[in-house]
């Protein structure tokens, strides 16, 4: 499903400055994208790698390599995005890149594991000793809206659960100041949910499903407005052919703190942009 074999394929590696701000700060987080990807989501802002239509394939001491290359730039992090089909070879690479037989100056950033949140608890299980924040989507409540956006419709029960697991491997949240006076997340989980336009109702589920998580108050929920359509939505997809307009957010905004939801992110108006979406030319493979 994922359209990829046992190779590693990038398609960019370079520091990015758009996540969240513990993640990204002002040094920016070294981010490594993996082409493929386990979803199929209609809405992709980086549908090109995720149907591996680029990509470049490495070897796995070469991305050790670029590990460490990342952290020579400075980047607060090693932020793996969408990683979930190459857990094996990213594990070997964390091994070799944090080793002193491969290299003078062993990684010693915090690992991110940015991911659609569509895992299972035995991969996550599998991550203790090498993922220390979990930045992960809550994409959907709605089966329904699940198999026709991302042709999953068990995302919801999979995402619970896949979250439960992250929560339980690396706890709360902790922060250092990065040796730059910059706060930077270095362990826990951020929860991301992307604001669908006419999804108002089912946003506001995945609100109280996050919230009756006792773990909700030790953990940050990141609710995102910016949502872009793609020039071919409106032909198969009409109904979210558009963006999302301020009162929804704003409702959905309300609603969460309605719910007690207060350790969060939320994103200003005019978020929703093609800036948000880096250029993927092979920079740093």
């Amino acid at each position: 499903m994922c359209g990829e074999g046992d190779a590693v394929r990038l398609a960019r590696a370079a520091l990015h400055f758009w996540e969240e701000p513990p993640i990204s700060g002002e040094a920016g987080s070294g981010t490594v994208f993996f082409s493929g990807c386990p979803l199929r989501c209609v809405y992709c802002q980086n549908k090109d790698i995720a149907r591996g239509e680029i990509g470049r394939e490495i070897s796995i001491e070469r991305l050790a390599c670029i590990f460490l290359e990342q952290q020579e730039r400075g980047a607060l992090n090693i932020n793996l995005v969408t990683p979930t089909h190459f857990v094996p070879q990213i594990k070997a690479a964390l091994d070799l890149a944090r080793s002193y037989e491969f290299s003078s100056t062993p990684l010693a950033l915090p690992i991110v594991y940015n991911t659609s949140g569509y895992e299972t608890v035995e991969a996550i299980t599998s991550l203790a000793g090498y993922v220390d924040v979990f930045l992960t989507d809550f994409k959907y409540a709605s089966p329904e809206l699940a198999r026709r956006y991302s042709a999953a419709p068990d995302y919801p029960e999979t995402a619970a659960k896949a979250l439960d697991a992250m929560f339980e491997l690396v706890g709360p949240l902790a922060y250092d100041e990065a040796g730059r006076g910059e706060e930077r997340l270095t362990r826990g989980v951020i929860v991301r949910h992307l604001l669908l336009p006419g999804c108002l109702d089912d946003s506001k589920r995945v609100m109280e499903s996050l919230a009756a998580k006792p773990y909700v108050d030790d953990i940050i929920v990141s609710i995102m407005n910016q949502f872009t359509p793609a020039p071919d939505i409106a032909r198969d997809y009409p109904e979210i052919a558009r963006g999302v307009n301020d009162g929804e957010y704003d409702e959905l905004i309300d609603y969460a703190l309605e719910l007690g939801i207060v350790n969060s992110f939320m994103q200003e108006g005019g978020a929703a942009s093609e800036s948000f979406i880096p250029a993927f030319d092979y920079e740093g493979v």
